[in-house]
Formats: C-alpha cells, sequence, structure tokens
C-alpha cells in the first residue's frame, strides 16, 4: 500500500504501469485518476491546502480500510496539493486484487471517501473573484452505501 501526498504533478500512465507492472498474483487492477474541472469556464486555478501529517494518516487510515475490507493485493492513493490548472491531475486511487469486483468496489469506496473525509481545503480562483469550495450532500450521501 502507499500513500503519497504531494504538490509535484504526476502522471497517471506511468503510475498505473509502475503499480501494475509484474504483478501476477491479481487479475484485475482497477484505477481512477481525477482532474481540476472548470465547471463554468472561469476558472484559473484550485488551490489545495492541507496539514501534512494529519492528511497523510487519513488517507492512509482510509487505504488500509479498503485493503482490509476487500483483501487487495495493493492499493495506490495520489493526492496533490497547492495551486493547480483546470485540467491537472488532482488525484489517483489504484487498486489491485484477485477479482474485478473487489478492485472496483475498493476504488468505489477510496474515491467516495477521499472526497468526503480527506482532510484538504479547497478554494476556487476565477476570473470573477475567490470561493471555499463547500461540503456538497451529495457526496456526503455517497459514504451511506458503505
Amino acid at each position: 500500500m502507499q500513500v503519497r501526498v504531494q504538490s509535484e504533478p504526476f502522471d497517471a500512465g506511468t503510475e498505473l504501469n509502475s503499480f501494475a507492472t509484474g504483478r501476477s498474483d491479481v487479475g484485475a487492477v482497477v484505477s481512477f485518476t481525477g482532474v481540476v474541472r472548470d465547471t463554468y469556464g472561469n476558472l484559473q486555478e484550485m488551490l489545495i491546502e492541507h496539514y501534512p501529517g494529519m492528511t497523510q494518516s487519513a488517507i492512509t487510515k482510509i487505504a488500509q480500510e479498503a485493503v482490509d475490507r476487500w483483501a487487495l493485493a495493493d492499493c495506490l492513493v495520489i493526492h496533490r496539493y497547492g495551486a493547480l490548472k483546470p485540467g491537472a491531475p488532482i488525484m489517483m486511487v489504484a487498486t489491485a486484487a484477485a477479482h474485478r469486483a473487489a478492485a472496483f468496489e475498493a476504488a468505489d469506496f477510496l474515491m467516495d471517501y477521499l472526497k468526503s473525509r480527506a482532510p484538504f481545503w479547497k478554494k476556487e480562483i476565477t476570473t470573477s473573484g475567490a470561493d471555499w469550495v463547500a461540503a456538497k450532500d451529495a457526496d456526503e450521501d455517497a459514504l451511506k452505501r458503505w
């Protein structure tokens, strides 16, 4: 299991190849890459802040729960912080399991929990100003299925 909280950009293809290469003990590798979305066409950047120790610990706990719950062979979580431009990769999840259902479900679980429980603060800086991104009811509702 690997959890990285970093400001540096990453290449999702390179990360996935590194994660999956040489694995003969699994039948499924699933990945998801989140990208900074410019919903209204005026986003200049997304500023993501965090407390390093707290964030690393919280994400590690979430990842460990996924590994234990779905008996994953491996798990990778990368989440960035800092000022990110629209279109930039913001996070990545990869899971490896014996069967695809476990790999997909664990990745879905990780994405839902990272969205709602990973301690990041996001500010959208647009051409008309800056606003902190509030938690969404839909994200909280997504957790209820787990």
